[in-house]
């Protein structure tokens, strides 16, 4: 894994033969003996390429203009992309989402059956008229974790990344690699690749500017995420200085879930500190004690967030009594784990939210005015919900 290289290319080199092998690399346990067995290294060169590809497509109007000083920008997981035609919806219509001048999305597909085997980045950026860069993080070997798995049909190029959309010229796109928290082969859901932060420059009316577009690992530890956020912000001291916002999903669960196990004992530490002491000053506030790190890295490197995100506002909303949350956490939680977890969960109703998607910004300011936003109760016409995650949405401006 290279800490920075990536290559500008066409989405034609997202399209690949690799899907005959996968059966045999689904019989490894670990990305290290992958990388050893002679099926792998037959088909490195083209995981390699699709890996540290960045795909840019322009459909925006070439002459379209805009005369405001004011940057609008939203940033939300969209879940893959399954509730395809919702979110897509969502982005055109609703008054929080639509004519953003920048769009950072995370948990987007190309060919796996659980998103219509759309290259969801693509279809976005076509039906919008926007420009977009998409970096693909994983080849999924499977055709997913949870209710997913459960799906009728097979994938097709089996990729899952992340994009950034602007009405405005993008330039100077490349991706940062980040080195994985937790072994992507160990596990129900297999995978080949690793998380990668999508940068680029955008040339807006009122200034270029850099955007950020961030999804940090969820199975890791604290400390993980911290030396994450870290390899991004060296980065970025090594181009020339520009404005920069940076959004995404930085997935401040406050848990160190490398393991069940080290996930469970985390669970148990917050019940020993209240459930609902924690649930109300910790979960939806991962900056004040468990995520301390990430977010002093970011403050050290000049940005800010407290200006740029609505404080206790959270983003994910648990529900215990979920069945496809309890069927995601099977995959990787134990079953004798349950029964305590959901005599915890119910000391607060069995519902909580946390906090996972954020903005930073470093050279910029809110727009006068204006106030940050989650964006939530984003559902589809028979009330099914877009997305796990919640949207988050700023007005911004340039400083001096």
């Amino acid at each position: 894994m290279s800490a920075i290289k990536s290559k500008i290319q066409p989405p034609e080199v997202l399209d690949h033969d690799l899907k005959p092998y996968f059966p045999d690399l689904l019989q490894f346990e670990s990305i290290e003996e992958t990388r050893k067995s002679a099926v792998y290294k037959k088909i490195e060169p083209k995981v390699d390429e699709i890996l540290s590809s960045v795909v840019v497509e322009n459909f925006a109007e070439e002459n379209f203009k805009g005369n405001s000083s004011v940057i609008s920008a939203a940033a939300w997981n969209i879940e893959r992309g399954r509730i395809f035609e919702g979110i897509l919806n969502a982005l055109e219509n609703n008054d929080r989402l639509k004519q953003k001048d920048l769009y950072l999305l995370t948990e987007l597909d190309y060919g796996m059956i659980r998103s219509g085997n759309r290259f969801v980045a693509q279809e976005i950026a076509r039906k919008l008229k926007l420009n977009y860069a998409f970096a693909p993080v994983y080849i999924a070997l499977q055709k997913g974790s949870g209710i997913e798995s459960e799906f009728e049909g097979e994938n097709e190029q089996s990729i899952h990344g992340l994009a950034t959309f602007s009405k405005f010229p993008l330039k100077n796109v490349h991706a940062v690699d980040l080195p994985n928290g937790k072994d992507k082969m160990i596990g129900k859901e297999k995978r080949l690749g690793y998380l990668r932060a999508l940068i680029a420059d955008v040339e807006h009316p009122a200034g270029t500017f850099r955007a950020v577009t961030v999804h940090l690992d969820v199975h890791c530890s604290r400390k993980h995420r911290e030396k994450q956020v870290r390899i991004i912000l060296e980065h970025l001291k090594t181009l020339p200085p520009l404005p920069t916002i940076v959004g995404g999903d930085f997935n401040t669960t406050t848990y160190n879930a490398q393991s069940a196990r080290h996930a469970i004992f985390g669970f148990w530490h917050r019940v020993m500190m209240g459930a609902k002491n924690v649930v109300r000053d910790h979960y939806p506030h991962p900056d004040r004690r468990f995520e301390k790190g990430m977010f002093r890295a970011f403050l050290e490197h000049g940005f800010d967030y407290e200006n740029f995100n609505e404080t206790g506002a959270g983003t994910l909303h648990y529900d215990m009594e979920n069945a496809a949350y309890n069927t995601n956490l099977g995959d990787w939680v134990p079953a004798w784990c349950f029964p305590f977890i959901f005599w915890a969960s119910r000391k607060v109703g069995g519902k909580f939210s946390m906090r996972l998607d954020w903005f930073f910004g470093k050279g910029i300011a809110m727009a006068p005015g204006s106030a940050p936003k989650t964006v939530g109760d984003l559902v589809d016409k028979d009330g099914t919900p877009l997305s796990d995650h919640d949207a988050i949405a700023i007005d911004f401006v340039l400083r001096g």
